[in-house]
């Protein structure tokens, strides 16, 4: 496995030879600083069931609903990578083993098959599945995780 903090003080060692150790520290926290800064939507299983993930977001003033990820028990998966700039984003989710849904009152398109769908209307003319899912607030921040746990 690649270390990337060992990779950060070779090259600060290495800088600060030819540049100085002020120039060295500096880049050393500063690639330390972006490499501990993940920022991902998230989702974990925290069910004994593996569970189907469909999400839905907003990319330039479109809704878009994407899906579908496997989720073994307690695992999680990250469904989208990079900083959140929005603060609504959509979860349904499938328990394939017991039956039951995560879903709620927020309706997109969806399908048996792995699919990415742009847009909200129009789902059954379009061959399409009308399918509801909950919304979660991530309440501006810029890393966010959900946890699907057992039904009560």
């Amino acid at each position: 496995m690649f270390n990337w903090n060992q990779k950060a003080k070779t090259i600060a060692r290495c800088l600060a030879s030819f540049h100085g150790k002020e120039l060295a520290l500096t880049i050393t926290f500063l690639m330390a600083g972006s490499m501990n800064a993940a920022a991902d939507l998230r989702v974990c299983n925290k069910t004994g069931s593996t569970v189907g993930l469909a999400i839905g977001y907003e990319l330039k003033d479109e809704w878009i609903s994407e899906g579908w990820w496997n989720l073994d028990p307690n695992q999680c998966e990250t469904v989208l990578k990079g900083l959140l700039v929005k603060t609504r984003y959509l979860v349904h989710a499938i328990d394939y083993d017991k039956g039951g849904q995560w879903n709620g009152d927020s309706f997109m398109c969806t399908q048996d098959l792995e699919f990415k769908i742009k847009g909200t209307q129009e789902c059954v003319a379009r061959g399409f599945e009308r399918t509801g899912f909950f919304e979660i607030d991530t309440a501006g921040k810029q890393d966010y995780t959900v946890q699907l746990t057992e039904q009560e």
